[in-house]
């Protein structure tokens, strides 16, 4: 099986890097998931 060349690996993780933190960033601009992401954090102490 032949390695796929390195720029197509960069760019991959580039784009899953950059999925990832527009996830992220929608999920912090919703209300409720904040609410919830503060009680859970709360409850741990």
């Amino acid at each position: 099986m032949k390695r796929p060349p390195c720029w197509l690996m960069r760019t991959a993780a580039w784009t899953v890097a950059l999925l990832l933190l527009a996830a992220v960033f929608v999920a912090y601009t919703r209300p409720e998931f904040m609410l919830t992401l503060a009680n859970q954090i709360w409850a741990c102490f």
